[in-house]
């Protein structure tokens, strides 16, 4: 399994942001990191401008073709990538990227012109979570 590719940056504020790589970068972003399996259609490596493309977060081929950004199984993607993401493998890096958000921003990017029914959404929510205090 591949690991995350990175290059450095400078520390910025924490935390956790989406955005569509067709999206011109902005300093704000922090770490930019691509979160699709495919690399995103008629852009190039220079113009995206990422720190790390970590493919192996993404939903599998499967879950993506049958989820086809139907919003109408937006729930039932949801569940389902939740459950991938529960590999061990998958954690690893899940917990590699909510470490990196505790120490400085991370922008999640993605391909889909949906801005709101994509993996990003997910991945999101989840690091969002795990920064969450957990009751005593």
């Amino acid at each position: 399994m591949a690991g995350i590719q990175t290059s450095g940056m400078p520390k910025q504020a924490s935390g956790i942001a989406i955005k569509r790589v067709y999206d011109p970068p902005a300093a704000e972003d922090g770490q930019r990191v691509l979160v699709d399996r495919l690399w995103p259609r008629g852009i190039s490596k220079a113009r995206i401008q990422i720190d790390a493309w970590i493919r192996d977060l993404a939903p599998s081929t499967e879950l993506r073709r049958w989820f086809n950004h139907d919003p109408a199984r937006w729930e039932e993607f949801q569940r389902r990538y939740r459950e991938e993401l529960r590999a061990p493998e998958r954690a690893a890096l899940l917990d590699d990227l909510a470490a990196r958000a505790r120490a400085q921003r991370v922008t999640l990017l993605y391909g889909a012109r949906d801005t709101e029914h994509n993996e990003a959404v997910v991945l999101r929510d989840l690091l969002e979570q795990s920064r969450r205090p957990r009751p005593a």
